[in-house]
């Protein structure tokens, strides 16, 4: 990996094994057939000769594991894992260069070279700081500045696009006989409207390219072209555009692009895409791949016990732009999401459905938990939403009175959680409004007094530049109203260079805001030009997160500065700058697995040709999961892109591949403890251990 200027070869590779591991090649070259192979290197794993043993227990499951057939979830195929019998045909001269790829061989390489060595390379404090601070944030002056001079391009756009518009009945219209700086002070007033941005989204390539300055390359207008004739939505809001940096100089605005530019592989595979969450596919009368009842239709999805999602048929089903790597794109592909707002609109039968959607978690004896989302749960108009959080607090109403009646032991669970799911304060923090706020202290107020007592807004910043002084404003709002925010990030590529993450929890602590969860990107095809491979993961949680991690004593005083303090922004930075730390490590990261949930325990069972690993999981013992995980066998994942692969798109956008070597190292994982601050509350009774909805016998 330290040829920095060219791809390596099959030559490159064998010369690499025949000169830095000599008795690995020597083994081969003893062995009649791989079977003689495999045999002398278990042997070979227990002599003297091994320095390390994680990486013997690694190299010794890649055998176990060979020819073995596993079925790999996500795809619903069945793989045959040859890791060690294609070594042997490689080192013997027994394959050829187009039936395997570089990759593998670079993988093995790295997997056997740590036999003879105890990892030592892990950066200290002062180099994670440095990683740390590549990245600017939203509220840097010279970012800033770029962004002014991005939105005055814009404005002058939206001015045009204004006079040519054709819908008298629009609200954004300009009064007859303004001159041309009267209609500039119009739209810098209609700009810190959310309904502005969302009447004047950017709906196709050619308005974007104009909008950027006509910046983009002529290969990404024709990918964009080719979205378009495939029916793939666009949606793109002015002021979510104004972050990105078209100059060419100053920030790198990676992580912003990767969100609204897509890949040729997203586009080729559109119309194709299947729901990764295998449980969110609902026939009517069956259980879903969780074992699950829920109502037909497409509102509830549900994976667990105690939680179920709830999607409104509102303009809740619609975002503040379509996100490359959304985990909804197969929604959106149905048209269940889309961007079409009038047609999103509720209907008078959605008050009725609501009531019934209600019905199932009254009466269901687990759920606790709901979280309204889409979509954007934020998208509902403010009428809409209070109508939702109105139904949702008289069902906590009744639930909690139905129990009275109900001795201890069969009661069900009362609704102690309630979250709404929404990346507007990244795209649209204006949308964040008094209005809005009132409604959240309104329904906080009256639902603490039945009994709930967390109220948390689930949002999703990217990257510390999506960090604005806007973004600042709506985030200060939210925790005045007394809601908690926390953050889920998708782990995608330009998010996992090194220290990226770490300044957005930094960042993100300093406002008050907690984070919640790493999400490793879905390996579907589509996600090809953004999967971060799941070690990078690892990487990133064992070697940057590991500034924030605290001990139980530090633990349990945070979490209880967080519990007493109304001020949470000024509670945080004060703890951080207490315990010289930069961030306190909160979230936990994981990958959404099909049917069971969320983990990142696993380990390496094989590798295929093309060098991508295949990964056996296990459910998160962390926390309740539905009973059907008893019933399943391991779950094998197949990542879509190899480490290799992986280290030349760093090496594209100009990050030295050295310093992710370490990444080579991790094999297995294990999901991390749940922060204290995310578990439900004690009942203070005993919940019935019937479930109720569950389509699979109970054990």
């Amino acid at each position: 990996m330290k040829q920095k200027n060219k791809m390596l070869s099959h030559k490159d590779v064998k010369t690499l094994f025949e000169t830095k591991l000599t008795q690995l090649t020597s083994l081969a070259a003893e062995s009649r057939n791989e079977t003689i192979f495999k045999n002398k290197l278990n042997d070979y794993l227990l002599s003297a000769h091994i320095k390390n043993p994680i990486a013997a227990k690694n190299i010794a499951r890649l055998i176990e594991n060979d020819s073995k057939t596993v079925y790999e979830l996500s795809t619903e195929k069945e793989i045959e894992i040859k890791t060690i019998s294609l070594l042997w045909q490689f080192l013997t001269n027994r394959i050829t260069d187009e039936e395997t790829s570089v990759d593998l061989w670079l993988d093995l390489y790295q997997q056997f070279l740590r036999l003879y060595h105890v990892p030592n390379n892990i950066p200290n404090e002062k180099q994670i700081r440095q990683w740390m601070k590549r990245w600017p944030d939203g509220l840097n002056e010279d970012v800033r500045a770029i962004r002014n001079a991005n939105k005055e391009r814009i404005i002058s756009l939206l001015i045009k696009k204004i006079e040519n518009r054709h819908a008298p009945s629009s609200r954004y219209v300009f009064p007859e006989g303004i001159n041309d700086e009267e209609k500039r002070q119009w739209v810098n007033q209609w700009w810190n409207e959310a309904r502005f941005h969302l009447a004047l989204a950017i709906k196709s390539p050619t308005e974007l390219n104009k909008m950027l300055g006509n910046s983009l390359s002529e290969e990404t207008m024709q990918l964009y072209q080719q979205a378009r004739k495939k029916g793939m939505p666009f949606f793109i809001t002015p002021y979510y555009l104004s972050l990105l940096n078209p100059t060419g100089k100053g920030y790198d605005d990676a992580a912003i692009r990767s969100y609204i530019l897509y890949s040729p592989q997203l586009i080729n595979t559109y119309g194709k895409i299947h729901a990764w969450e295998k449980e969110d596919v609902v026939e009517a009368g069956k259980p879903n791949a969780a074992g699950w009842l829920v109502p037909d239709g497409h509102n509830i999805h549900r994976r667990y016990p105690e939680v179920a999602i709830l999607i409104p048929d509102s303009m809740g089903r619609a975002c503040g732009g379509l996100c490359a790597s959304c985990q909804r794109m197969y929604d959106f592909q149905s048209e269940r999401l889309n961007f079409n707002f009038e047609e999103l609109k509720p209907k008078e039968s959605w008050d009725k459905r609501l009531r019934k959607l209600m019905e199932y978690f009254e009466n269901d004896t687990q759920l606790r938990d709901i979280l309204i989302t889409g979509g954007d749960a934020l998208m509902s108009q403010n009428k809409t939403l209070r109508n939702i959080l109105e139904a949702v607090y008289k069902m906590a109403v009744r639930k909690r009175n139905a129990n009275l009646k109900r001795p201890e032991g069969e009661k069900y669970a009362e609704l102690q959680r309630v979250r709404l799911g929404s990346r507007l304060p990244v795209y649209l923090p204006m949308r964040i409004n008094e209005e809005l706020m009132d409604i959240l202290k309104e329904f906080k107020t009256k639902a603490s007094a039945i009994g709930i007592k967390q109220f948390l807004i689930q949002t999703h910043f990217q990257t510390p530049l999506e960090v604005t002084p806007e973004a600042k404003e709506a985030i200060r709002k939210i925790l005045a109203a007394g809601w908690t925010i926390t953050n889920q990030l998708v782990y995608n590529v330009a998010a996992s260079r090194r220290g990226h993450t770490a300044k957005l929890r930094k960042v993100l602590n300093e406002l008050g805001v907690i984070c919640y969860y790493t999400f490793s990107v879905k390996g579907f095809e589509e996600n090809h030009a953004v999967f971060t491979p799941n070690s990078r993961s690892l990487q990133e949680q064992h070697e940057e997160k590991i500034l924030g991690k605290l001990n139980k004593e530090d633990e349990t005083e945070f979490l209880t500065l967080l519990r007493s303090n109304n001020d949470r922004a000024t509670a945080v930075k004060k703890f951080c700058t207490e315990k010289n730390i930069p961030f306190v490590a909160t979230d936990r990261s994981v990958l959404n697995l099909p049917g069971i949930g969320k983990s990142m325990t696993f380990v390496m069972v094989g590798i295929t040709p093309d060098g991508k690993r295949i990964l056996e999981f296990d459910h998160d013992h962390t926390r309740k999961h539905s009973p059907i995980i008893h019933q399943m066998e391991k779950v094998f994942i197949k990542e879509n892109k190899s480490i290799y692969q992986y280290m030349l798109q760093l090496r594209e956008m100009g990050e030295n591949p050295e310093e992710y070597n370490s990444i080579w190292n991790y094999t297995e994982g294990e999901t991390e403890p749940r922060f204290p601050l995310y578990n439900y509350p004690d009942a203070g009774f005993k919940i019935t251990e019937t479930y109720s909805n569950l389509g699979m016998e109970q054990e």
